[in-house]
């Protein structure tokens, strides 16, 4: 079940981050390894209910979904697929390391897409560290779009998608 993240979830969706950084610094990729994102990070992401966790009786997936213009998508070295529309953004797409490649970060994006079209919204956009080859598969293999480059107002440089949905 894909729900909205409660303050009780933050030290699963933790734990679930710690496994993600872990991961990116054993395979040296440079994402995620300078504190962020931090529980005070997750807490802020639940008050604005843009937190959301795959719970099957333990919680093994997590997100970051809103409908909102992104300010680090307002600049990109290449071109998005829409202009002057809203669109949705995903962030922070995690899974438990023992539950991967059982689809549920397909299950996560599923749900997205859902809300999208429920709304009348037809446009995510990601975006990915240049290292996270798995990221980028993942993205590819869902119909997203390789769109150019963007500067995190962090000043790190991340790969931007774009998915457009069926109207």
């Amino acid at each position: 079940m894909i729900r909205n993240s409660k303050n009780e979830d933050v030290e699963a969706i933790m734990s679930l981050i710690n496994q993600a950084q872990a991961y990116f610094k054993e395979n040296n990729i440079d994402q995620w390894q300078d504190g962020y994102p931090d529980d005070k990070q997750i807490e802020d992401d639940i008050k604005r209910k843009c937190s959301y966790v795959l719970d099957n009786d333990k919680i093994i997936g997590t997100m970051y979904f809103a409908i909102e213009d992104d300010e680090n998508y307002a600049s990109i070295n290449g071109q998005w697929l829409t202009y002057n529309e809203s669109y949705a953004v995903i962030h922070r797409i995690v899974v438990d390391n023992s539950y991967k490649g059982q689809g549920l970060a397909k299950q996560l994006l599923d749900y997205v897409i859902n809300e999208c079209q429920n709304k009348n919204i037809h446009s995510i956009r990601i975006d990915t560290h240049q290292d996270n080859l798995s990221m980028q598969r993942f993205l590819t293999k869902n119909g997203f779009i390789l769109c150019g480059d963007i500067t995190l107002k962090s000043g790190d440089p991340r790969i931007a998608f774009e998915k457009i949905l069926n109207k």
